[in-house]
Order: structure tokens, then sequence, then C-alpha cells
């Protein structure tokens, strides 16, 4: 009886071992496809409070499925930034998975011209100006064919942001420099010195860059100018003093025209207004450029290619007002 129960304790040890054996050479389960998805949400927006009111989750369920992911796929998919969570290289691949599940996912069900149009949203920020006369212009057009797209717009001047910043499409004003992200030359605009009518008729009419220093200035506030190559005033007018500043071009075009002072305005705005003129075009006339920037996750969602190709088309179909017109006081 004893040798019976020794054989049968035996032959259970192996058990456990042959067990253990199939249990380590057996493949890794693989990744939940929720899981998945919710990662390529962190992706997009690159804050796991912004992914989960995308998905209609919470915060917590975010951060513990990616948790349960980066078991399975034993190491870590997302890195902290200043800006928000990076893909790592694991990261990278798991989304490239991702982005297949989320195309086959968006396959099944509804009419194949449902499938065939854009949805989602895509996140951009903008200048004043762009956001107004050249990015919802763009955007309405695009929407007219694909109505369940969303855009939101934030209006800013800032430089391109070097880490994650929850948006798809920046665009800015000068050449941008970061890294793991394309940047595309979109045209560029030209900036001019204005007054309204009846400034002018008060005040007189500049007919040199002398005279028009001696009158104050409508533009950014300048402690607040984040964009190096919108620093022009300084550089070629450095002692007119400063009227109403604002961080808004909105403001700038509405000050002159109530004859604040003399505005150093964007012409494809300013030329807008009849009561507006441009003051010695052949002396100011500051090109500056647009530029797009796009992270390169983001610019694998057919929704954020359609808006910025829309944004380069139109903003070449807007050439000509960028550069403003030629015609003086």
């Amino acid at each position: 009886m004893q040798t019976v129960r020794a054989s049968m304790t035996t032959c259970a040890h192996f058990v456990c071992i042959l067990a253990d054996m199939l249990d380590s050479t057996a493949p890794p389960p693989p990744p939940n496809p929720d899981d998945l998805l919710i990662l390529l949400a962190v992706s997009r927006s690159g804050r796991f409070t912004t992914a989960a009111e995308s998905l209609g989750l919470n915060h917590t369920t975010v951060s513990r499925r990616i948790a349960a992911l980066e078991k399975t796929l034993a190491g870590r998919v997302l890195s902290r930034t200043v800006g928000g969570w990076e893909l790592t290289d694991l990261g990278r691949r798991a989304v490239l998975a991702a982005e297949e599940v989320e195309s086959a996912v968006a396959t099944l069900g509804g009419s194949p011209d449902d499938a065939r149009q854009l949805s989602g949203v895509v996140r951009m920020s903008a200048t004043d100006g762009f956001s107004a006369y050249i990015a919802t212009p763009a955007i309405a057009a695009l929407r007219r064919n694909n109505p369940n797209l969303s855009v939101e717009i934030v209006t800013v001047t800032r430089r391109a942001m070097q880490h994650r910043s929850g948006l798809d499409i920046e665009v800015v004003v000068g050449a941008p420099q970061v890294h793991r992200a394309e940047a595309i030359k979109l045209g560029d605009y030209v900036l001019g010195m204005y007054a309204s009518r009846d400034y002018l008729a008060e005040y007189g009419t500049p007919t040199s860059v002398d005279e028009l220093t001696a009158h104050p200035l409508v533009y950014f506030v300048d402690s607040m100018l984040q964009v190096d190559d919108l620093d022009a005033p300084r550089r070629l007018v450095p002692t007119m003093r400063d009227s109403i500043s604002s961080t808004n071009v909105f403001v700038h075009v509405e000050a002159a025209r109530a004859g604040a002072g003399i505005g150093l305005l964007p012409c494809f705005m300013a030329d807008r207004h009849s009561d507006l003129v441009r003051l010695l075009p052949t002396d100011f006339a500051e090109k500056l450029p647009y530029w797009m920037v796009l992270r390169t996750e983001s610019l694998r969602q057919p929704a954020v290619a359609a808006v910025a190709d829309a944004l380069r088309s139109q903003t070449h179909g807007f050439e000509a007002a960028l550069m403003g017109a030629s015609g003086g006081a």
C-alpha cells in the first residue's frame, strides 16, 4: 500500500512538473481588443481623462485597462511626459494593431456609404485668423459629405508643442522644431500697417517710416508673445509706443478700426474692411509662414488626414488674400 501511495505521489509530482513545462512553453494570451482600442484613444489625446470621455468610461477604468494591456504585452506601452502620455516603441506597435481592430469594427454594421464616411473627433489648434478664415470654411465643406465628423478648434498663438498636447493638428506661425511629428508648410501670409480713415483724417496720414513711428501701435502684448517671428514691431519700429495690446488679433483689427492707433495686421483680415487703409506697403510687408504639425499616430487616422488635406487646399486657394492687396493709402 505504501508502494502504491509512493507511486501515486511520484506520478502527481511529474504531472505537476509537466504542467509547469507546458505552461511555460505555451504562447502568451493575445491582448484584449478593447484594451487596444483604449490605448488608441490615449495615444490620440495624450491624456487618460480625454480618452475616457471619448469612450464613455472613467479615468480609473482607462488606467486599469492600460495596466492590464502592459501586463499582457510584458512591457510599457506609455511613458509620461510634461505634455501628457507618449507611446513607447512597444506602444507604437500596439497602436498599429489597434488601428486594424478599429478599421475592422468600422466595416461592421451600417451601410457601405456609412463605412466610407469620416467620423470621430479631430482636435486642432491654430491662430485666430487662420481658424476663422481658413480652417472654418475648409472644415465646413468637408463636413457636408461627412456629417459624423466633429472638429474642435482651439485658437492660440504659440510655438508647436514639443510634447503630446492632446491635439491631432497644430497650425503655427514660423518653422517648428519638433520631434516625432510631421511638419508641413501650408503657405505664407503678409502683415501690413493699417489705420482707419477717420484716424488718418484726424491725425494725418504718415508718408514715411519716421512719421509713422510717431503714432501709437496696436499689436500683441509684448510680454506674452510666444512666437519670435511675430516680434516684427520691435525690429521694424522699436520706438512706437503701445496703444491697445491684445493676445487676440481680432482685437487688433477692431482697435485699429476704432481709431486706437496704427495696427500691424494680417492683410487677409484687414483688407476685408473698407474703413481701413494700408500704409507704406513697400516699407511694411512682413511675410510669415504658416506650418502644420501632425503627430505620426494621428496622421494615420483617415479623419485627421482628411482635415489636414482640407487645410492645405483651403490655404492654397486663399493665397491671393493671404499675400494682401498691393494698394496703399
